[in-house]
C-alpha cells in the first residue's frame, strides 16, 4: 500500500508540475525557434462586424463605446451589434443615445434575462443578415469593461490572410494594480497566460482559447453556443479545430481591463468560468485523448491537469496523510507537516497579515493558487449538478485610471 500511495502523490506532484511550469517552459523553447510572424493581410481589409453582450454596465460602457469608436480602421467596414440583456441601470439610455448619433450601430434592448452566450448567438444572426459568413467577414466579440487601444482592431485583421485561421486573440494587459488585495497574484497569472497562448499560437496555430474579452473570429467559423454553456468563448474555439481552424495571440494588438481587486469577487467569477470548463472537458473529450497530437498535447498540457488540479491537491493531500499514518516515518512526517504548512497555515498567515495591512507577495500567491484550485473543486460540483441556464451577474466593474 505505501508504494501505492507514494505512486499517486508523486504522479499528482508531476501532473501540477507540468501543467504549471514544465509545459510553459517548453512552449518559450518551442516559440523561441519559430521565425517572427508575418502577417499576411488580406487584399482588402475585412469587413467587421463589432458584437457585445451587456449587462448593467453604466460605469464603463460609455469609455467602451468612445474606444471603439476611435478605431483606427475603415469606418464604413465596421458595424456595431450590441444587445442588452435586459439592464436595469442607465447602460440602455446611454446607448440609444450612440444609436441615434451613428447608424452603424445597432442596438437591441432585450426583454428577460438570457446570458452573455445567447446574445451573441442573437447578435450573430443580425450581423450575418446584413452581411453572409465568409472569410472577409470577421467577428470582434468584446466585453463592455475591456478597452481598445486605436490600433488594436487593425493589428487583430491583419492576420486573416493566413488560411484556415479562424480567431486572433488580443494581448490583454492589465491596469489599476495594488499592493492590497489580489490583482497582483491575477496579473502575474494572467501574464503568463498571455504568453503561453501566444506561444501555443506561434508552435502550432492551437491557442488554447481566446481571453473572451476581445477577440476576432472568421464569421463562417461561429458556432452558436448551447443555451447552458457558461464559457462561449472557449467552446467556439473548440469548434473551430474541430473544422481544422487555427488560432493564435497576437501581442501587439493591445487591450486593457482594469484588475480586480476583491478575493470575493474573482472568486465568484473564477468558479462560474470553472463549470463552464467542465461543460468544455466533457464536449470536447476527443480533442486532448489522447494526449499525443499538437492540439491534444496542448489541451490536456494547459487545460484539462489544470482543470483536474483540486483533484491532484486532494489526492496527495490525502495519501501525505496516510502514508504518515501507516508508516510514522521521519520522511512521511515531515512531508505531511510541509504539507499542512502549505495548505492551510501559509494562506491563514496571509490572511492575518492582510488585515495588518502587510503584503507579502509569496504567500499572497499561495493562498490565490489554493483558493483558485477550491473555485474549480466548486466548479466541478455546480457542473455535476447541472446547469440550467447560462444567466451570468458581471463582477463589479473597476474604471481604469486615467
Amino acid at each position: 500500500m505505501e508504494i501505492l500511495f507514494l505512486t499517486a502523490l508523486i504522479l499528482c506532484l508531476l501532473f501540477l508540475f507540468h501543467s504549471y511550469w514544465l509545459y510553459p517552459k517548453i512552449m518559450d523553447r518551442l516559440a523561441g525557434k519559430q521565425p517572427p510572424a508575418t502577417p499576411v493581410t488580406l487584399s482588402d481589409l475585412p469587413f467587421v462586424s463589432v458584437l457585445m453582450a451587456v449587462y448593467n454596465e453604466e460605469k464603463v460602457i460609455a469609455e467602451k463605446m468612445e474606444t471603439l469608436l476611435r478605431q483606427q480602421y475603415p469606418q464604413h467596414q465596421l458595424r456595431f451589434y450590441i444587445g442588452s440583456d435586459h439592464s436595469t441601470d442607465n447602460t440602455n439610455t446611454i446607448l440609444q443615445r450612440y444609436t441615434a448619433e451613428d447608424e452603424r450601430i445597432h442596438f437591441f434592448a432585450y426583454t428577460g434575462r438570457t446570458g452573455k452566450p445567447g446574445l451573441i448567438n442573437r447578435l450573430y444572426k443580425e450581423a450575418t443578415a446584413h452581411l453572409p459568413p465568409s472569410d472577409q467577414h470577421v467577428l470582434l466579440i468584446t466585453d463592455a469593461n475591456v478597452m481598445l487601444k486605436e490600433d488594436c482592431l487593425a493589428k487583430l485583421t491583419r492576420h486573416f490572410g493566413q488560411p484556415s485561421l479562424a480567431i486572433v486573440d488580443a494581448h490583454m494587459q492589465h491596469v489599476g494594480l495594488q499592493s492590497a488585495g489580489i490583482s497582483r497574484s491575477e496579473d502575474q497569472y494572467l501574464t503568463g497566460e498571455v504568453r503561453l497562448k501566444h506561444a501555443e499560437g506561434l508552435v502550432w496555430g492551437t491557442m488554447i482559447g481566446p481571453f473572451g474579452g476581445c477577440y476576432c473570429l472568421r464569421s463562417d467559423y461561429f458556432s452558436p453556443v448551447p443555451a447552458n454553456y457558461l464559457v462561449d468563448d472557449f467552446y467556439m474555439a473548440m469548434r473551430a479545430f474541430e473544422r481544422g481552424g487555427r488560432a493564435i495571440n497576437d501581442l501587439e494588438a493591445i487591450c486593457h481591463e482594469a484588475v480586480s481587486h476583491e478575493w470575493r469577487e474573482e472568486f465568484r467569477r473564477k468558479a462560474r468560468i470553472s463549470t463552464g470548463n467542465y461543460q468544455n472537458l466533457r464536449t470536447f473529450r476527443h480533442l486532448w485523448w489522447p494526449p499525443f497530437r499538437p492540439l491534444s498535447f496542448a489541451f490536456f498540457s494547459h487545460k484539462v491537469l489544470r482543470w483536474l488540479g483540486p483533484f491532484f491537491l486532494l489526492i496527495f493531500y490525502v495519501c501525505s496523510l496516510l502514508l504518515w499514518v501507516m508508516t510514522h516515518n521521519y520522511f512521511y512526517t515531515w512531508l505531511f507537516l510541509f504539507v499542512n504548512v502549505f495548505y492551510f497555515a501559509l494562506p491563514m498567515l496571509d490572511a492575518l497579515l492582510r488585515n495588518l495591512g502587510i503584503q507579502w507577495r509569496f504567500i499572497r500567491n499561495i493562498r490565490y493558487f489554493f483558493l483558485m484550485n477550491l473555485a474549480l473543486l466548486i466548479g466541478f460540483f455546480r457542473f455535476i449538478k447541472g446547469v440550467k441556464n447560462n444567466v451570468w451577474e458581471p463582477p463589479k466593474r473597476q474604471q481604469l485610471p486615467s
